[in-house]
Protein backbone atom coordinates (compact mmCIF):
# COMPACT_ATOMS: atom_id res chain seq x y z
CA UNK A 1 0.00 0.00 0.00
CA UNK A 2 2.87 2.38 0.84
CA UNK A 3 4.49 1.97 -2.58
CA UNK A 4 1.19 2.46 -4.36
CA UNK A 5 0.58 5.65 -2.37
CA UNK A 6 4.04 6.97 -3.26
CA UNK A 7 3.47 6.23 -6.96
CA UNK A 8 0.15 8.04 -6.81
CA UNK A 9 1.73 11.11 -5.18
CA UNK A 10 4.48 11.20 -7.78
CA UNK A 11 1.93 10.96 -10.56
CA UNK A 12 -0.02 13.86 -9.03
CA UNK A 13 3.20 15.87 -8.73
CA UNK A 14 4.11 15.21 -12.36
CA UNK A 15 0.68 16.34 -13.56
CA UNK A 16 0.91 19.44 -11.39
CA UNK A 17 4.30 20.36 -12.87
CA UNK A 18 3.03 19.83 -16.40
CA UNK A 19 0.04 22.04 -15.64
CA UNK A 20 2.37 24.74 -14.27
CA UNK A 21 4.33 24.61 -17.53
CA UNK A 22 1.17 24.84 -19.61
CA UNK A 23 0.12 27.97 -17.72
CA UNK A 24 3.63 29.45 -17.91
CA UNK A 25 3.39 29.72 -21.69
CA UNK A 26 1.60 33.03 -21.16
CA UNK A 27 4.81 34.48 -19.69
CA UNK A 28 6.74 33.86 -22.90
CA UNK A 29 6.96 36.25 -25.86
CA UNK A 30 7.98 34.71 -29.16
CA UNK A 31 10.93 36.58 -30.68
CA UNK A 32 12.01 34.27 -33.50
CA UNK A 33 10.19 31.14 -34.66
CA UNK A 34 12.12 28.79 -36.91
CA UNK A 35 10.48 25.61 -35.62
CA UNK A 36 8.96 24.94 -39.04
CA UNK A 37 12.44 23.86 -40.14
CA UNK A 38 12.40 21.00 -37.62
CA UNK A 39 11.31 17.46 -38.51
CA UNK A 40 10.99 14.14 -36.72
CA UNK A 41 14.75 13.51 -37.01
CA UNK A 42 15.76 16.84 -35.47
CA UNK A 43 18.04 16.77 -32.44
CA UNK A 44 17.15 19.68 -30.20
CA UNK A 45 18.90 21.73 -27.57
CA UNK A 46 16.76 23.60 -25.03
CA UNK A 47 18.09 26.21 -22.60
CA UNK A 48 17.01 29.12 -20.43
CA UNK A 49 19.56 31.94 -20.56
CA UNK A 50 20.40 35.31 -19.07
CA UNK A 51 23.34 37.48 -20.12
CA UNK A 52 25.31 34.74 -21.89
CA UNK A 53 26.59 36.65 -24.94
CA UNK A 54 30.17 35.82 -23.94
CA UNK A 55 29.68 32.04 -23.81
CA UNK A 56 27.10 31.52 -26.56
CA UNK A 57 29.30 31.72 -29.69
CA UNK A 58 31.41 28.75 -28.62
CA UNK A 59 28.46 26.92 -27.02
CA UNK A 60 26.51 27.09 -30.30
CA UNK A 61 29.47 26.09 -32.47
CA UNK A 62 30.45 23.22 -30.18
CA UNK A 63 27.00 21.63 -30.04
CA UNK A 64 26.36 22.17 -33.74
CA UNK A 65 29.50 20.15 -34.41
CA UNK A 66 28.18 17.43 -32.09
CA UNK A 67 24.98 17.26 -34.12
CA UNK A 68 22.36 19.56 -32.60
CA UNK A 69 20.11 20.67 -35.47
CA UNK A 70 17.90 23.21 -33.70
CA UNK A 71 18.16 25.32 -30.55
CA UNK A 72 15.13 26.48 -28.55
CA UNK A 73 16.08 29.22 -26.10
CA UNK A 74 14.30 31.29 -23.48
CA UNK A 75 16.01 34.62 -22.81
CA UNK A 76 15.21 35.74 -19.26
CA UNK A 77 15.50 39.52 -19.46
CA UNK A 78 19.12 39.77 -20.61
CA UNK A 79 20.63 43.24 -20.69
CA UNK A 80 23.69 42.30 -22.76
CA UNK A 81 23.78 41.20 -26.42
CA UNK A 82 22.28 37.74 -25.83
CA UNK A 83 18.97 38.41 -27.59
CA UNK A 84 20.56 40.16 -30.57
CA UNK A 85 23.13 37.40 -30.99
CA UNK A 86 20.51 34.64 -30.92
CA UNK A 87 18.06 36.47 -33.17
CA UNK A 88 20.59 36.32 -35.96
CA UNK A 89 21.05 32.54 -35.83
CA UNK A 90 19.32 30.49 -38.56
CA UNK A 91 18.88 27.40 -36.36
CA UNK A 92 17.56 29.17 -33.23
CA UNK A 93 13.98 29.71 -32.09
CA UNK A 94 13.83 32.29 -29.33
CA UNK A 95 11.37 33.32 -26.63
CA UNK A 96 11.83 36.08 -24.07
CA UNK A 97 10.39 36.79 -20.64
CA UNK A 98 10.97 39.25 -17.84
CA UNK A 99 9.16 37.07 -15.29
CA UNK A 100 10.84 35.67 -12.19
CA UNK A 101 13.29 32.85 -12.90
CA UNK A 102 12.91 31.55 -9.35
CA UNK A 103 9.10 31.61 -9.45
CA UNK A 104 9.19 29.64 -12.72
CA UNK A 105 10.96 26.76 -10.95
CA UNK A 106 14.30 28.24 -12.00
CA UNK A 107 13.18 28.36 -15.63
CA UNK A 108 11.84 24.81 -15.78
CA UNK A 109 8.22 25.91 -16.22
CA UNK A 110 9.23 27.72 -19.43
CA UNK A 111 11.50 25.04 -20.88
CA UNK A 112 9.02 22.28 -20.00
CA UNK A 113 6.33 24.04 -22.00
CA UNK A 114 8.68 24.25 -25.00
CA UNK A 115 9.54 20.57 -24.64
CA UNK A 116 5.86 19.63 -24.35
CA UNK A 117 5.06 21.47 -27.57
CA UNK A 118 8.12 20.92 -29.75
CA UNK A 119 10.25 18.04 -28.42
CA UNK A 120 7.76 15.18 -28.34
CA UNK A 121 9.28 12.10 -29.94
CA UNK A 122 12.62 13.84 -30.51
CA UNK A 123 15.96 13.61 -28.79
CA UNK A 124 16.31 16.71 -26.63
CA UNK A 125 19.47 18.03 -25.00
CA UNK A 126 18.70 20.36 -22.09
CA UNK A 127 21.69 22.43 -21.02
CA UNK A 128 22.89 25.58 -19.32
CA UNK A 129 25.05 27.92 -21.39
CA UNK A 130 28.11 27.00 -19.31
CA UNK A 131 27.85 23.26 -20.08
CA UNK A 132 29.53 21.31 -22.89
CA UNK A 133 28.45 17.72 -23.51
CA UNK A 134 31.09 15.01 -23.85
CA UNK A 135 30.10 11.48 -24.84
CA UNK A 136 32.05 8.39 -26.00
CA UNK A 137 33.56 8.68 -29.50
CA UNK A 138 32.42 12.32 -29.75
CA UNK A 139 35.39 13.25 -31.94
CA UNK A 140 34.42 10.76 -34.62
CA UNK A 141 30.67 10.24 -34.07
CA UNK A 142 27.72 12.56 -33.75
CA UNK A 143 24.65 12.85 -31.58
CA UNK A 144 22.78 11.11 -34.39
CA UNK A 145 25.10 8.11 -34.06
CA UNK A 146 24.77 8.18 -30.29
CA UNK A 147 21.00 8.38 -30.23
CA UNK A 148 20.60 5.64 -32.86
CA UNK A 149 22.71 3.36 -30.67
CA UNK A 150 20.70 4.30 -27.59
CA UNK A 151 17.43 3.58 -29.36
CA UNK A 152 18.67 0.14 -30.46
CA UNK A 153 19.79 -0.51 -26.88
CA UNK A 154 16.52 0.65 -25.34
CA UNK A 155 18.21 3.52 -23.48
CA UNK A 156 15.98 6.61 -23.45
CA UNK A 157 18.22 8.94 -21.41
CA UNK A 158 21.94 9.64 -21.13
CA UNK A 159 23.26 10.23 -17.62
CA UNK A 160 26.23 12.50 -17.04
CA UNK A 161 28.55 13.79 -14.35
CA UNK A 162 28.83 17.59 -14.27
CA UNK A 163 32.59 18.15 -14.12
CA UNK A 164 33.81 21.60 -13.05
CA UNK A 165 36.73 23.01 -15.03
CA UNK A 166 39.04 25.67 -13.62
CA UNK A 167 42.31 27.47 -14.41
CA UNK A 168 45.58 27.45 -12.50
CA UNK A 169 45.68 30.67 -10.54
CA UNK A 170 42.98 33.17 -9.53
CA UNK A 171 39.97 32.94 -11.80
CA UNK A 172 40.05 36.68 -12.58
CA UNK A 173 43.49 36.32 -14.19
CA UNK A 174 42.12 34.35 -17.16
CA UNK A 175 41.67 36.15 -20.48
CA UNK A 176 38.66 34.89 -22.41
CA UNK A 177 36.98 36.29 -25.53
CA UNK A 178 33.66 35.31 -27.10
CA UNK A 179 34.17 32.35 -29.41
CA UNK A 180 37.24 31.01 -27.59
CA UNK A 181 37.29 27.42 -26.37
CA UNK A 182 36.94 27.74 -22.55
CA UNK A 183 38.83 24.47 -22.12
CA UNK A 184 41.95 26.19 -23.41
CA UNK A 185 42.04 28.69 -20.54
CA UNK A 186 40.60 26.53 -17.75
CA UNK A 187 41.68 22.95 -18.49
CA UNK A 188 41.86 21.49 -14.97
CA UNK A 189 39.41 19.36 -12.99
CA UNK A 190 39.23 17.22 -9.85
CA UNK A 191 39.34 13.52 -10.86
CA UNK A 192 38.04 12.46 -7.44
CA UNK A 193 36.46 11.96 -4.98
CA UNK A 194 32.81 11.71 -5.99
CA UNK A 195 30.09 9.86 -4.12
CA UNK A 196 26.60 8.83 -5.16
CA UNK A 197 23.50 7.88 -3.19
CA UNK A 198 20.01 7.00 -4.39
CA UNK A 199 17.18 8.93 -2.76
CA UNK A 200 13.60 7.96 -2.00
CA UNK A 201 10.83 8.26 -3.03
CA UNK A 202 11.76 9.53 -6.51
CA UNK A 203 14.74 7.23 -6.93
CA UNK A 204 16.84 10.19 -8.02
CA UNK A 205 20.59 10.03 -7.77
CA UNK A 206 22.60 12.50 -5.68
CA UNK A 207 26.25 12.83 -6.71
CA UNK A 208 28.48 15.22 -4.80
CA UNK A 209 32.18 15.97 -4.52
CA UNK A 210 34.69 17.68 -6.76
CA UNK A 211 36.25 21.10 -6.66
CA UNK A 212 33.28 23.14 -5.46
CA UNK A 213 32.83 20.91 -2.44
CA UNK A 214 36.60 20.92 -1.80
CA UNK A 215 36.92 24.72 -1.94
CA UNK A 216 33.53 26.14 -0.92
CA UNK A 217 31.74 23.45 1.13
CA UNK A 218 34.50 21.49 2.85
CA UNK A 219 32.96 22.18 6.27
CA UNK A 220 29.42 21.33 5.13
CA UNK A 221 29.68 18.86 2.23
CA UNK A 222 25.96 18.13 2.13
CA UNK A 223 25.44 21.75 1.02
CA UNK A 224 27.63 21.14 -2.00
CA UNK A 225 26.19 21.09 -5.52
CA UNK A 226 24.44 18.12 -7.10
CA UNK A 227 26.63 16.89 -9.94
CA UNK A 228 24.53 14.27 -11.72
CA UNK A 229 22.34 15.21 -14.68
CA UNK A 230 20.12 13.58 -17.32
CA UNK A 231 20.57 16.12 -20.12
CA UNK A 232 19.85 13.99 -23.21
CA UNK A 233 16.39 12.40 -23.36
CA UNK A 234 14.10 10.92 -26.02
CA UNK A 235 11.28 13.25 -25.05
CA UNK A 236 7.70 12.29 -24.24
CA UNK A 237 5.00 14.83 -23.49
CA UNK A 238 4.50 13.40 -19.99
CA UNK A 239 8.15 13.88 -18.96
CA UNK A 240 9.20 16.71 -16.67
CA UNK A 241 12.39 17.71 -14.89
CA UNK A 242 12.07 18.26 -11.14
CA UNK A 243 15.29 20.03 -10.20
CA UNK A 244 17.31 21.41 -13.10
CA UNK A 245 18.14 18.24 -15.09
CA UNK A 246 19.24 16.41 -11.94
CA UNK A 247 16.01 14.41 -11.63
CA UNK A 248 12.89 13.60 -13.66
CA UNK A 249 9.38 12.28 -13.53
CA UNK A 250 8.26 9.60 -14.19
CA UNK A 251 10.66 8.48 -11.51
CA UNK A 252 11.79 5.40 -13.47
CA UNK A 253 13.81 7.74 -15.69
CA UNK A 254 16.12 8.51 -12.79
CA UNK A 255 17.49 4.97 -12.92
CA UNK A 256 19.08 5.65 -16.31
CA UNK A 257 22.28 6.66 -14.48
CA UNK A 258 24.13 5.33 -11.44
CA UNK A 259 26.90 7.94 -11.25
CA UNK A 260 30.70 7.75 -11.63
CA UNK A 261 31.77 4.15 -12.12
CA UNK A 262 28.59 3.42 -14.09
CA UNK A 263 29.15 0.52 -16.49
CA UNK A 264 26.39 1.58 -18.88
CA UNK A 265 26.80 4.23 -21.56
CA UNK A 266 27.18 7.65 -19.93
CA UNK A 267 28.79 11.03 -20.51
CA UNK A 268 30.13 14.17 -18.88
CA UNK A 269 29.03 17.79 -18.87
CA UNK A 270 32.10 20.01 -18.78
CA UNK A 271 31.05 22.90 -16.52
CA UNK A 272 32.74 26.14 -17.59
CA UNK A 273 31.36 28.31 -14.80
CA UNK A 274 34.70 29.59 -13.51
CA UNK A 275 35.59 32.09 -16.20
CA UNK A 276 36.14 35.65 -14.89
CA UNK A 277 32.49 36.42 -15.68
CA UNK A 278 31.57 34.17 -12.72
CA UNK A 279 32.63 37.02 -10.42
CA UNK A 280 30.25 39.50 -12.03
CA UNK A 281 27.44 36.94 -12.12
CA UNK A 282 27.94 36.10 -8.43
CA UNK A 283 27.74 39.79 -7.54
CA UNK A 284 24.52 40.12 -9.54
CA UNK A 285 22.89 36.95 -8.22
CA UNK A 286 23.68 37.84 -4.64
CA UNK A 287 21.38 40.82 -5.20
CA UNK A 288 18.80 39.23 -7.52
CA UNK A 289 18.40 36.08 -5.35
CA UNK A 290 17.03 34.02 -8.21
CA UNK A 291 19.18 30.88 -8.18
CA UNK A 292 18.46 29.08 -4.91
CA UNK A 293 15.29 28.26 -2.99
CA UNK A 294 17.00 29.87 0.03
CA UNK A 295 19.45 32.29 -1.62
CA UNK A 296 20.54 33.97 1.62
CA UNK A 297 21.98 30.65 2.77
CA UNK A 298 24.50 30.81 -0.10
CA UNK A 299 25.77 34.34 0.48
CA UNK A 300 29.08 32.99 1.74
CA UNK A 301 29.46 30.94 -1.45
CA UNK A 302 28.89 33.99 -3.64
CA UNK A 303 31.33 36.00 -1.51
CA UNK A 304 33.98 33.31 -1.96
CA UNK A 305 33.58 33.33 -5.76
CA UNK A 306 33.69 37.14 -5.82
CA UNK A 307 37.13 36.94 -4.17
CA UNK A 308 38.46 35.23 -7.35
CA UNK A 309 39.86 32.12 -5.68
CA UNK A 310 42.60 29.88 -7.03
CA UNK A 311 40.84 26.51 -7.37
CA UNK A 312 43.89 24.60 -8.54
CA UNK A 313 45.62 22.08 -6.27
CA UNK A 314 48.25 19.35 -6.59
CA UNK A 315 45.62 16.73 -7.38
CA UNK A 316 44.27 18.64 -10.39
CA UNK A 317 44.28 16.93 -13.79
CA UNK A 318 44.30 18.63 -17.20
CA UNK A 319 41.45 17.65 -19.51
CA UNK A 320 42.46 15.57 -22.54
CA UNK A 321 39.27 14.01 -23.90
CA UNK A 322 36.57 11.41 -23.39
CA UNK A 323 39.00 8.47 -23.31
CA UNK A 324 40.74 10.04 -20.32
CA UNK A 325 37.41 10.57 -18.54
CA UNK A 326 36.47 6.95 -19.15
CA UNK A 327 39.84 5.73 -17.83
CA UNK A 328 39.22 7.76 -14.66
CA UNK A 329 35.79 6.15 -14.22
CA UNK A 330 33.91 9.41 -14.78
CA UNK A 331 31.99 8.16 -17.85
CA UNK A 332 31.58 4.97 -19.84
CA UNK A 333 31.12 3.82 -23.42
CA UNK A 334 29.17 0.80 -22.15
CA UNK A 335 28.53 -1.55 -25.07
CA UNK A 336 29.07 1.17 -27.67
CA UNK A 337 32.38 0.09 -29.07
CA UNK A 338 34.44 1.37 -31.97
Amino acid sequence: MGQLWQKYKLRVLRRHLLWRAFRARHKLRLVQDRTSEMDETSILCVACLRNEALRLPYFLDYHRRLGVTHFLFVDNDSDDDTAALLSGQPDVSLWSTSASYKDARFGLDWTTWIQMKYARGKWCLTLDADELLVFPHNKTRTLRDLTLFMEKSGQSALGTLMLDLYPKGPIDQVTYHAGDDPRAVMPYFDPAPYRAVRQAPKGNLWVQGGVRERVFFADAPRRGPTLNKLPLVKWHWRYVYINSTHAMLPHEMNHAYDGPGESRLSGVLLHTKFLPVAIEKSQEEKTRKQHFAQPDAFGDYYDAVIQAPDLWHEGAVAYEGWEQLEALGLMSRGDWRA
